[in-house]
């Protein structure tokens, strides 16, 4: 993996800059510099909705801003369930990392990492946990839908599953570490991380408020602009995934032409004689409208 060049204070530096002193109430705000960060899991092959969803405009923002970091996250897919065995991990870690590399993530121009080669973003975890509320927690929607409905439903007397896994149920804390460690301003998020973003302004918050100083940066969303997410091709109402347990419901970048073609033909449509863009009504065949309009836009971007 490639070292962050614009990473230069050192995890000692960066806990001199939390001291506080009387002296530092005089000084003006900090100005945080741009720093633009995201992450991907390595839990399977990224797939054509991750693509059109996230990496082709991160290659973008890697040429419009002077500090990108984008990380391979590894700790979080721990979370996954069932867990993943360590030799797949590993295995997913490298096929991503070239993946993303083929997909025109410029080393010369951003950071591509292993976050568990990174230990402060485990060390700083801990830190913002201690901070952090269990009722911010179980108020987040992600843990829920990755639990199951069933388990979801079931729940104790404080709102959570009994079965509910603290890796999962923690998953927005290590998260915010991921950010703040990194001091990053501007992250590329998908609507359905915003709320996690808003946590970790809220765990940024508290500790310059604990700890009386400006250290951590409120990280502002850069939305992104690929318009209606990908969804599953065997399930329209969920979004394409690289933990579904059907193979069939997602096109891995490395598919060949001929299995593309077998998966699209075997996608879930409807019985309609007509071909329209409805999401609502129609979202089987939104979805393949959706696969075929974006990639051929992409194509004629690259002739």
């Amino acid at each position: 993996m490639t070292r962050a060049p614009c990473l230069t204070a050192s995890a000692s530096a960066a806990a001199a800059r939390c001291r506080y002193s009387t002296a530092d109430r005089q000084q003006p705000p900090r100005q945080h510099p741009p720093i633009v960060l995201s992450g991907i899991q390595p839990t399977g092959t990224p797939h054509l909705g991750n693509y059109l969803g996230a990496v082709r405009q991160w290659s973008q923002l890697q040429h419009s801003h002077p500090c990108v970091l984008y990380s391979i996250v590894d700790l979080h897919a721990l979370t996954a369930h069932p867990p993943v065995a360590p030799a797949v991990l590993r295995q997913s870690i490298r096929d991503t990392a070239a993946l993303l590399l083929a997909a025109g993530i410029d080393p010369a121009k951003s950071a591509l990492f292993q976050q568990s080669h990174v230990p402060a973003h485990a060390n700083l975890a801990w830190v913002l946990t201690c901070l952090s509320s269990a009722g911010w927690l179980a108020r987040m929607t992600q843990w829920k839908a990755k639990a199951g409905g069933g388990a979801a439903a079931v729940a104790s007397e404080q709102g959570v599953p009994p079965g509910l896994k603290m890796g999962l149920f923690s998953y927005p804390v290590l998260m915010a570490a991921d950010i703040l460690v990194y001091q990053a301003t501007h992250i590329p998020v998908g609507d359905d991380q915003l709320q996690h973003l808003e946590l970790a302004r809220l765990i940024a918050k508290t500790f310059n408020s604990t700890y009386k100083t400006d250290l951590f940066p409120m990280p502002q969303a850069i939305t992104l602009t690929s318009g209606k997410r990908i969804m599953s091709l065997t399930d329209p109402t969920s979004k394409m995934s690289k933990s579904a347990p059907s193979d069939s419901s997602r096109i891995h970048l490395t598919d060949s032409n001929d299995v593309i073609v077998k998966k699209i033909r075997r996608a879930v449509t409807d019985s309609a004689p007509t071909i329209t863009f409805d999401t609502t009504n129609r979202p089987a065949s939104a979805t393949c409208c959706l696969c075929t309009r974006r990639a051929t836009i992409f194509l004629i971007q690259q002739a």
